[in-house]
């Protein structure tokens, strides 16, 4: 994986809301469950998680929408209301970003799937790992230390 240089920055899609990365991804995915199809109108959405010390919002104010509660919020931009990114409570160390908010996307490739359970019939990602469902909280270390490796 070839990852365009840092700071990388991105915006929603009316561009009032900017982010930027300092650091490379941690992981990779693409997720199937029910929510991600209905939130990205789409088969799958596509994250990259950055360490949270390595993301920042250059401008603008996004607002929580979409899944709102205690284990996580999707952060979107007030005025497009674009889906931009993720924070999930039980890992606060990491900030799952959209990578199609980034002007260079030509680095991104999902190193694993998730919610293969809900995956449409006709759709093939090609992820070295597809878990059912979300892996386990030990199988997670080892993805972390696998996507590293290959980094």
């Amino acid at each position: 994986m070839t990852v365009s240089p840092f700071p990388m920055t991105g915006t929603c899609r009316c561009g009032a809301a900017a982010i930027e990365v300092s650091a490379p991804p941690v992981l990779t995915a693409a997720c199937h469950c029910r929510g991600c199809q209905k939130m990205s109108a789409s088969a799958f959405s596509l994250t990259a998680m950055f360490p949270a010390e390595a993301f920042s919002v250059l401008h603008g104010a996004p607002v929580i929408g979409g899944a709102k509660g205690e284990e996580l919020a999707h952060y979107c931009c007030p005025e497009c209301l674009t889906w931009m990114f993720t924070r999930i409570s039980a890992v606060e160390a990491f900030v799952n970003v959209r990578p199609t908010m980034f002007e260079d996307t030509s680095w991104f490739r999902p190193f694993i799937e998730t919610w293969t359970a809900a995956r449409h019939p006709f759709v093939q990602v090609a992820a070295k790992h597809s878990f059912e469902h979300f892996p386990s909280m030990e199988e997670f270390g080892g993805l972390l230390e696998a996507y590293a490796a290959q980094s």
